[in-house]
């Protein structure tokens, strides 16, 4: 018989849930400083940000904080994450994301690598929504 062993225990997803919305308290009162708690210094950024048309934001996490500081706070923000994939040291996490600083809603895809027993966002890749549901 296969060992039937759990290699990842219950609080890493509360760990990697955690960081997540450590960015999203960063969007809710709209500081940068907070929502890079989340983010590895070197973390990228690629998404759509004007659907249908491709224009894409592609480049460093700087481009993320940029926005912050230009957009301001989004105090009725509303998200659902869920962790998608993990192991040990990596995983995955969807934002569905209602209402931003600028009124538009996301989908965010988090990738996660845990360095030094720490949770980090390594990227972020991003649908912005045309519509919204709410």
């Amino acid at each position: 018989m296969a060992n039937n062993i759990k290699t990842v225990p219950t609080a890493d997803y509360d760990a990697v849930i955690a960081t997540a919305n450590k960015y999203v308290d960063g969007l809710r009162v709209g500081s940068s400083e907070v929502a890079a708690e989340a983010f590895h210094k070197d973390a990228i950024m690629y998404g759509f940000i004007s659907p249908p048309k491709p224009d894409m934001l592609a480049g460093p996490i700087g481009n993320l904080w940029t926005f912050i500081k230009k957009e301001g706070s989004a105090p009725n923000i509303k998200t659902r994450n869920d962790v998608l994939a993990i192991t040990q040291t990596t995983a995955v996490v969807r934002i569905d994301m209602e209402g931003d600083a600028s009124g538009a809603d996301y989908t965010d895809f988090l990738t996660l690598i845990k360095i030094e027993g720490k949770w980090q966002v390594i990227a972020k890749v991003f649908h912005k929504l045309m519509t919204t549901v709410h």
